[in-house]
């Protein structure tokens, strides 16, 4: 992305579900002409729907129904050649360097890039086929060059350094301060001091590492659309709820397979087959195609391009002046250093092995009772720690399951909206869309009836679709071009069932539809002046506090008894059954803990190993057995798969954020519990002004305590998880 996005450098704002996960595929493209790319001096023609400005209504919208995948190559390119003329412009200017020629304009800068990349980053994310990998894999690397030869022009930096380092500085707004030290500080961190024999091997790099997070990526969606389980008889079935075997016969018959049942290699469709299927030999089928995505010694296996990617990591930090990768990554994080982030992962980690411990003794014993001859496997894990639940509770997740319709709690999610940020959502039907499967929503100001920005939803897995569960921002909320609204995707991969029945989710995929909601709501919310300053356009450990805070409101009553209704009676969730959630609210908070945290861990680890030469497979069994990995859970991501660490720089050494920002969430609600309850308005409109609105226009520690009136408690996020504090 452009304006101050450096997305192969920093990674563009795809948020996986973060706890994070394909329908009939598209049709193939027809040709189109080709367009000619005008060298930097020509004026560029607009030949090719992508260069054109976004037009029609809510201040212009991306035009997907003129998209054809021919189009992008042309348009990347001929894109590049306009910023180019944009940017020697502002370079070689004769006026003295000052915060509008200069870095101002540098924000208005490369407008058109920007908005061909985004819908680049749309195809890749969600139309992914063979086409397109074509000119993924051939423009991966012009577009790292690309970056390369913005944050090396030394004619450009020199004029961002006169400003940073100008008197004047001090006369400018906080925002325009904070977007200064931004910009300077970004450039520097990218290279822009370094000798030119340093500055060309940093850009060969570079290269090199954006065609090698291309290969991660495809060779991962080809695992996951490759591997799929067809059961044939209502043996196979055995175990599985009504709401699974349908959604997995429509998943057979779209891969015509009509008449059988498909497990496909997704999160959305393994964990509910793991969680109740009673078949020891499938679960353990279904489980090693999952967690050996990336890792089958096949063509498609990513270890020899991990191995590279991490020697190359190595290089640049060091070329950089950092020790490690991790170091060049957190610096300007909020945790600023990979002991401060491993001091509190490991301060969790230790309690939370202890409470696996115990949940493993309690599934054994069930599992014993049961006739199992043999200790729990992973396999095994999500089936015995249900009948745990079950047993403990009196909760089975299938009475919960049929109060979970995705388009109620959709509902849900815009009450809470309205309730918090006073938004209101109507669907629209005047904006194009990629596919059929995605719909759009205006959003505005529930007092004023002022315009926010808009809402697209892609709710459903399909080939040429990543797995997971992620927010997008295809513009960015800005004043500079003038009041400019934001427009913002949530984009999931939940298995469409039968046409016209409710598509039921769990409670975990509840939270994760209301954890990338927050994060939509933090674009939405943005009121700013700079585009690369807007939204969620900052640190990694903080944008995640927004959307795991949001992840609080799906287990009010408000939400429960308005919009858990079930999918056949439409009664309300009985509230016998809400308090029997409650109660095991922190039941197998061990396994999820340490699923993730393993995950996190190895990826620090991994980047601040150094240079030395890494066998990933070997790296991930002999560092966790080392940690003391529970041998019957598996990292939530295994590193042949990892795609928040391995498709792009953006999560790399920064997986441990999700925990970092778990600790602000968890005191951060304690402000609402403290006051009038979690619809308290005054505690909201402090949100809203301190943390939801203001981007990256000041430091996220000063907004939070803006906020909060004191810096966070880490003893809540203790507290939070049900562990004793780690002595």
């Amino acid at each position: 992305m452009r304006s101050g996005s450096f997305s192969t450098l920093i990674g563009v704002i795809l948020l996986a579900a973060c706890a994070a996960p394909p329908a009939v595929a598209p049709p193939p493209p027809s040709p189109s002409p080709a367009v000619a790319t005008p060298s930097p001096s020509a004026p560029m023609k607009i030949e090719n729907p992508l260069l054109a400005k976004w037009s029609g209504p809510y201040g212009g919208v991306p035009p997907f129904s003129k998209v054809e995948v021919a189009h992008f190559q042309p348009a990347l390119e001929a894109a590049m050649n306009e910023e180019r003329r944009e940017l020697d412009a502002i370079a070689t200017s004769t006026a003295p360097p000052s915060f509008e020629n200069t870095i101002a304009a540098l924000d208005g800068a490369g407008r058109t890039f920007h908005d061909v990349e985004t819908i680049y980053d749309i195809w890749s994310s969600t139309m992914n086929d063979a086409a397109f990998k074509a000119i993924e894999r051939e423009m991966a690397p012009k577009l790292a060059a690309f970056e390369d030869e913005i944050t090396q022009n030394e004619k450009l930096f020199a004029r961002i350094a006169a400003v940073y380092a100008s008197p004047e500085k001090a006369k400018l707004t906080p925002e325009q301060q904070r977007l200064t030290w931004r910009r300077y500080t970004r450039f520097v961190r990218a290279g822009a001091k370094l000798d030119a024999p340093s500055k060309k091997r940093l850009s060969e790099i570079n290269q090199r590492l954006a065609t090698l997070y291309t290969t991660f990526s495809q060779n991962v969606l080809a695992d996951e659309e490759g591997y799929v389980l067809f059961l044939d008889s209502e043996a196979d079935l055995a175990g599985l709820p009504e709401s699974f075997r349908a959604s997995a016969a429509a998943a057979a018959e779209s891969k015509g397979q009509k008449g059988k049942w498909a497990v496909t290699n997704t999160r959305s469709s393994v964990e509910p087959f793991l969680t109740y299927s009673t078949r020891d030999d499938l679960r353990e089928k279904v489980w090693k195609s999952f967690v050996n995505r990336g890792d089958n010694g096949d063509a498609h296996d990513n270890n020899a391009g991990i191995a590279e990617v991490l020697k190359l990591r190595a290089e640049r930090a060091k070329l950089l002046g950092y020790p490690t990768h991790a170091h060049w990554r957190l610096e300007n994080a909020m945790a600023k250093t990979p002991e401060r982030a491993t001091a509190l992962m490991e301060q969790v980690w230790k309690p939370a092995a202890l409470r696996v411990r115990e949940e493993v003794a309690d599934m054994q014993a069930i599992a014993n009772k049961a006739g199992l001859k043999r200790k729990i496997a992973p396999w095994d894990y999500r089936f015995y720690a249900e009948k745990v639940r079950k047993a403990k509770f009196d909760l089975d997740e299938n009475e919960v399951k049929p109060y979970l319709q995705l388009e109620k709690l959709r509902e849900g999610m815009f009450w809470v909206a309205g309730e918090l940020l006073g938004f209101t959502f109507t669907q629209i039907t005047d904006a194009p869309v990629y596919h059929p499967d995605v719909r759009v929503w205006e959003v505005k100001e529930k007092a004023s009836g002022k315009h926010v920005g808009l809402w697209y939803f892609d709710p459903y897995a399909r080939p040429g679709k990543r797995s997971g569960a992620w927010m997008q921002t295809y513009r960015r909320q800005e004043k500079l071009a003038g009041p400019v609204a934001t427009i913002v995707s949530n984009n999931s991969n939940f298995v469409k069932g039968k046409e016209g029945a409710a598509v039921l989710i769990s409670w975990s995929d509840a939270r994760t539809l209301f954890h990338e909601f927050g994060h939509a709501l933090h674009g939405l919310s943005s009121d700013v002046t700079y585009p690369s300053l807007a939204g969620t356009q900052v640190a990694r450990d903080y944008v995640e506090f927004p959307s795991q805070l949001l992840e609080h409101w799906v287990h009010t009553p408000e939400v429960l008894s308005k919009f858990a209704l079930h999918h056949e009676t439409g009664q309300p969730i009985p509230k016998a059954l809400v308090a029997k959630i409650e109660k095991a609210a922190n039941f197998n908070q061990g396994f999820n803990t340490i699923e993730y945290l393993s995950s996190a861990l190895i990826d620090m680890k991994l980047h601040t190993a150094g240079d030395k030469p890494i066998d990933p497979d070997a790296f991930e069994r002999d560092t966790l057995a080392a940690m003391g990995m529970p041998p019957e859970i598996v990292m939530r991501h295994r590193t042949p798969h990892f795609s928040h660490v391995f498709s792009g720089d953006s999560y790399s050494a920064g997986y441990y954020s999700y925990l970092w920002s778990d600790t602000l969430t968890a005191d951060a609600f304690n402000a609402f519990t403290e006051g009038k309850g979690p619809y308290d308005a005054a505690v909201a409109e402090r949100l809203r002004k301190h943390v939801f609105s203001v981007g990256d226009t000041i430091d996220p520690a000063d907004g939070y305590r803006a906020f909060r009136g004191k810096d966070p408690d880490s003893s809540a996020l203790m507290r939070k998880r049900g562990f004793a504090k780690a002595k």
